[in-house]
């Protein structure tokens, strides 16, 4: 057998083989610990060895990736794996990401992968209709969140510099300030710094009660940069924040963006697809007033990592930011479509077959499904909320913000410092396995927090979660 060109038989049972341990394991998912607790010392003992200089079988291949891969790793599938904001994959994905590997187009223009092109058109075509962004918007499949963000922030900045930055640089356009509340995600001030902006211009603002930014001191640090001589040039709204899932309010924040005449970016990447769930729709109301948004379905659509998305309202800025030429690019014999390339709208020149995994999970499980789906891990952060607050022994540091919960363990009668203890809760939860949660510092507090991004994850779980933290209290001996 050669192993570079199996015959067809030898791909059959590879790939029953292959099925057969992916069924196996999602047959057993909820069984795992969500975490085996290991070093990385011992990981590279089962792991290390010489460049291999003959083949090795595949079951033998299989078997460590049971017995050490799948076995140490940190399960996001696991129904009570409440940590960051992770998805879980699905089967279908799990398949499209094989069929996706197999054909392996390089999806860099029209030329280089006619169909996947079009379908990657046709899926943003989907997520504008989901968030109700204007039909004329582009946009484009990337890595994640930080990528949108950076793509997002580098379109604002061509488009509000009146230099072309692009070319000469930032030295012409003077000090350029954006703006996002202290909870905003750190990709924006990355990206700043990236792109010669500076991190130090991010301005942090300041939030409200309910984490919110507070829109007010949002106009007072844009004047003061104005009165200063700087150019204000971008406002970024949270749809859904990482640590408590606050929301800023996107209508008062473009009034704030028109009248000072600043681009507004919305980072929805985990809250933009709670606009399929009924109960959080509004909060999207004036989300088309958005220059750019950023998303992941690589979260709350549930896809494997590495599928996020920038959408831009008018294209134009995007290529403004974007578009190279060279010799060795140039579309010969093609014209308007059949011309178009993707790395004029974004950073990236070789790019996976992303809309494949996406195309096949809307079709296959249909967008009221992921609806109820979405809708459900909203109700059980909500229920979570509603069991620390009938409790004695727990309480809530912040409101439920989408599917995201802050709580920390307070026993009665408790005098030590409670951030210590609650952080000793978190570990102990963690290396138990039942359960995991991550953390969060809310008002100065220390949080335990969690995140249901999980279709498989009901209301029984939410309560096998406040059993287990109490168990890993129990087990600090305070």
């Amino acid at each position: 057998m050669d192993k570079l060109i199996p015959s067809f038989e030898e791909i059959r049972a590879l790939r029953r083989a292959a099925v057969e341990q992916i069924a196996e394991y999602y047959d057993t998912l909820a069984d795992r610990p969500v975490l085996v607790p290991t070093t990385s010392q011992a990981l590279r003992a089962s792991l290390e060895e010489a460049l291999p200089q003959e083949g090795t079988d595949f079951d033998s291949l299989l078997r460590t990736l049971d017995d050490v891969i799948a076995r140490y790793s940190r399960h996001s599938a696991h129904p009570r794996f409440f940590g960051y904001v992770s998805s879980p994959g699905t089967p279908v994905t799990s398949v499209g990401s094989m069929l996706a590997s197999a054909m392996n187009i390089n999806v860099t223009c029209w030329r280089s992968g006619p169909a996947a092109t079009d379908l990657e058109h046709v899926t943003i075509d989907w997520l504008k209709e989901i968030l109700g962004y204007p039909r004329q918007a582009g946009g484009l499949l990337v890595s994640g969140g930080s990528m949108a963000n950076f793509a997002a922030l580098a379109a604002a900045r061509s488009a509000k510099a009146q230099y072309n930055v692009v070319r000469d640089g930032m030295a012409a356009a003077g000090r350029m300030c954006a703006y996002v509340s202290s909870e905003g995600h750190f990709s924006i001030s990355k990206a700043a710094g990236m792109l010669g902006i500076g991190e130090s211009n991010v301005r942090s603002v300041a939030t409200n009660a309910r984490m919110e930014i507070d829109v007010t001191e949002l106009e007072r640090l844009i004047e003061q940069d104005l009165d200063a001589g700087y150019r204000p040039f971008c406002v970024v709204a949270n749809a859904g924040t990482t640590a408590t899932g606050a929301f800023d309010a996107i209508g008062e924040m473009a009034d704030v963006a028109r009248r000072y005449q600043l681009w507004l970016h919305v980072d929805a990447a985990y809250g933009g697809f709670a606009a399929l769930a009924p109960s959080a729709r509004h909060l999207f109301a004036r989300l088309a007033e958005a220059d750019s948004v950023a998303l992941d379905p690589h979260k709350w659509l549930y896809l494997p990592v590495g599928c996020g998305c920038v959408l831009y309202k008018d294209p134009s800025t995007a290529y403004a930011a974007f578009s190279h030429a060279a010799d060795y690019t140039r579309a010969i014999g093609l014209e308007r479509d059949e011309a178009f390339a993707f790395w004029d709208y974004g950073p990236e020149l070789s790019r996976p077959f992303r809309a494949l995994d996406l195309w096949l999970l809307v079709k296959f499980v249909g967008a009221a499904r992921l609806a109820e789906a979405v809708q459900q891990n909203i109700d059980c952060a909500q229920y979570f909320g509603e069991l620390v607050g009938a409790s004695d022994d727990c309480e809530m540091l912040a409101p439920v913000g989408l599917s995201i919960f802050c709580f920390r363990v307070r026993p009665p009668g408790y005098e030590g410092d409670l951030n210590a203890l609650n952080e000793r809760i978190l570990v102990n939860l963690q290396r138990a396995g039942g359960s995991y949660l991550s953390n969060a510092m809310v008002h100065g507090k220390f949080a335990l927090r969690g995140c249901v991004l999980n279709y498989r994850t009901t209301r029984r779980d939410m309560e096998i979660l406040l059993e287990d933290v109490r168990k890993a209290y129990l087990a600090v001996g305070a």
